[in-house]
């Protein structure tokens, strides 16, 4: 798996969390410096450990089910990107003004926007990947990104909440594709 698929995928984890951060934007009037960089380090963090947690989970069992991995990097990123698609056409209002920066919420929300990526790095497992790398792509990526999200909520509200899960879902299909593809026809 290349760089850029990496961050591809790195990208498309991140779209949970921005879509949270664009909330977390939307509860203040005007954000603290420090209220812009609390959600990216949560998230950014949670969405490196999961997948290497989901690594080695996956290396674990990995050898005994090798003759069949690119199917369930298939199915597990297809859905994944199916139900952040899902998502993206939710009219469930997100919106919050009570909201806070404080740990137990911060925590909770880092803990469910990174469940994909314990599953991606499953996924992960089943390539030859460096695995450092890789959380360090995501990581990083998820807390520019989530910064990113609290600075288009606190400017922009929820406009573009729906569309960056859509994109993130369809990215993620299209690399599971891809990684089926490439199995069949040319492994």
């Amino acid at each position: 798996m290349s760089i850029l698929e990496i961050t591809l995928i790195a990208i498309a984890l991140s779209m949970d969390a921005f879509a949270v951060s664009i909330t977390l934007g939307l509860s203040v009037k005007k954000p603290k410096k420090i209220e812009y960089f609390i959600p990216g380090i949560y998230f950014g963090l949670f969405q490196a450990i999961m997948p290497l947690i989901g690594y080695f989970a996956g290396t674990l069992f990995a050898a005994k089910i090798m003759a069949f991995d690119h199917w369930i990097a298939f199915l597990l990123l297809c859905f994944i990107g199916g139900k952040m698609i899902k998502d993206s056409f939710s009219k469930e209002e997100t919106e919050n003004k009570e909201a806070s920066f404080h740990f137990i919420k911060m925590f909770l929300l880092a803990l469910a926007t990174s469940i994909d990526a314990l599953a991606v790095g499953i996924t992960f497992s089943f390539f030859r990947i460096n695995i450092i790398i890789a959380v360090i792509i995501i990581g990083f990526t998820t807390f520019l990104i989530s910064i990113g999200g609290v600075m288009v909520g606190n400017k922009f509200g929820l406009k573009f909440k729906s569309k960056a899960e859509f994109i993130g879902g369809a990215v993620l299909i299209i690399i599971g594709i891809k990684i089926l593809v490439e199995h069949l026809f040319f492994g």
